[in-house]
């Protein structure tokens, strides 16, 4: 028996497009949610650079990549939840406006402290994407919606494959802060679109916005991702670490407690704690977790030196060349997963799409001798993943009131970012767990390797159990 996928529920006549206006709302949408992705691997091939280029030291320099991830978990809860109160394409407006002031900021200042609030503000525009996924839904004939979904949902992994190559060779060739121009040029297009392309729905549910719970959400989830993603740097076992990781979890329960006391909350968690929502969000982690696992361990094999016997030595842009195809595959396979949802059903689209990226890594654990191989697991990752990533928003919208639409995929979102984040630490950890000399340089081992391919087929496979027990619903 298959889970039925659902339309949206009644739309306004009015503003549901047909033919080329739905085509032409579902590519600028795609097109948008690309470009918000990519702000957060803009900065990743001159990381090594930045303390030079910032003028301090790597620890403060890091937090160029850290605070866009931070805010951007922060952002996409809230920015659903802003949609559902004032509706979608006015935030979409408002994440738009966000891109491009941090872009400026950015691009304009070149000190530390300029391109951290400039990071920070790109981190907060990536609220677009979930928010443009639950207006799809809404905007786009019926045929249509399914697929529409499914490459709005690729484009998290597309934007991110596709920003490696560009900004590595932008960084080769030009001066850095071309980067954030460039990103300034793609915030107006997507600005400009938002205005005149998107249709003005008029989908809001006006109640009161719960400013107390968005603050505590920001709070226990910022102080708890720093202990995540400083854990490697700051030491495991050390007071910084132990005291985020605690304090955040402390932070976050009690903001769950007054979050169930309020008539009008932020985030509904007993919608969440359904158990459709509920089990998509876990198999979320897991799958997040798997599709990061590849963006951090296959360029760094590629570009290890050949004097290592296992190393690729591939330069940054090559490495990042090598990588860009499977961000496009995301993409790609968009519609099969679009027929597979249609066919079977949305839970066991998202079981297949976990057990793709599964043997994926599997794939990579036998073949990593040349960049083709690596190439080829990368390939049958990201189809994992776009399959994956495509079902996820349609079992939560199913599941949940139309009126908590935008801040439901807002939470899936969050839980993508979760085990994206968590990736990043471990896999960090696992690279430097057994390493070899090499020039008096630390190269993580061919062990190394194996491992972290190991942990990520094993997180992608508890992904794909999850979601064959995710039960059949109707939207309440």
């Amino acid at each position: 028996m298959t889970d039925t996928v659902q339309t949206a529920g009644p739309v306004d006549e009015d503003v549901q497009q047909e033919g080329a206006s739905a085509v032409l709302t579902v590519v600028f949408l795609c097109f948008s949610g690309m470009s918000v992705a990519l702000m957060q691997t803009l900065v990743i091939p001159i990381q090594s650079e930045l303390p030079q280029l910032l003028h301090t030291s790597a620890s403060n320099a890091s937090w160029v990549v850290t605070s866009t991830l931070l805010a951007a978990a922060v952002a996409m809860p809230i920015a659903g939840r802003l949609a559902d109160l004032f509706g979608k394409q006015r935030v979409l407006v408002g994440s738009a406006v966000l891109m491009l002031a941090g872009s400026l900021v950015a691009a304009l200042g070149g000190g530390l402290v300029s391109v951290l609030a400039g990071r920070t503000l790109q981190g907060l525009a990536m609220g677009f994407i979930p928010v443009g996924i639950s207006l799809m839904r809404e905007v786009v004939p019926p045929a249509m919606a399914t697929t529409a979904v499914a490459a709005m949902s690729a484009t998290l992994g597309v934007g991110g494959a596709i920003g490696l190559p560009l900004a590595a060779w932008i960084a080769q060739d030009f001066d850095w802060t071309v980067l954030f121009w460039v990103a300034t040029g793609l915030a107006a297009l997507v600005l400009l679109g938002c205005v005149f392309i998107v249709p003005h729905v008029h989908d809001a549910h006006p109640a009161s916005l719960d400013i107390v719970g968005a603050v505590g959400l920001a709070v226990g989830l910022v102080t708890t991702l720093v202990g995540v993603s400083k854990g490697n740097d700051w030491g495991w076992a050390s007071g910084q670490t132990l005291g985020c990781l605690a304090g955040g979890v402390v932070v976050l329960l009690v903001w769950g407690v007054y979050e169930l006391r309020r008539t009008d909350p932020l985030c509904d968690l007993r919608v969440t704690s359904r158990r459709p929502v509920l089990l998509t969000n876990l198999a979320a982690i897991a799958v997040g977790f798997g599709m990061m696992a590849q963006a951090i361990v296959f360029p760094q094999l590629l570009q290890s030196p050949e004097e290592t016997g296992y190393g690729l030595g591939q330069t940054i842009l090559a490495a990042g060349l090598w990588m860009a195809p499977s961000g496009l595959m995301m993409l790609a396979f968009a519609p099969v997963a679009s027929w597979l949802m249609r066919t079977f059903g949305a839970k066991y689209a998202l079981a297949l799409g976990g057990a793709v990226l599964g043997a994926g890594y599997l794939v990579s654990f036998f073949l990593m001798s040349a960049p083709w191989q690596i190439l080829l697991a990368a390939i049958v990752c990201s189809a994992g993943v776009g399959i994956g990533y495509a079902a996820m928003p349609t079992l939560i919208m199913d599941a949940v009131p139309m009126a908590e639409a935008g801040s439901a995929v807002g939470i899936n979102a969050l839980m993508r970012s979760l085990g994206t984040t968590s990736a990043s630490a471990v896999m960090a950890a696992l690279l430097t767990s057994q390493t070899t000399d090499l020039g008096g340089m630390a190269i993580p081992s061919e062990s190394a390797f194996h491992l972290c391919f190991l942990v990520a087929a094993v997180a992608a496979f508890v992904g794909a159990a999850l979601a064959l027990t995710i039960p059949a619903s109707r939207r309440a």
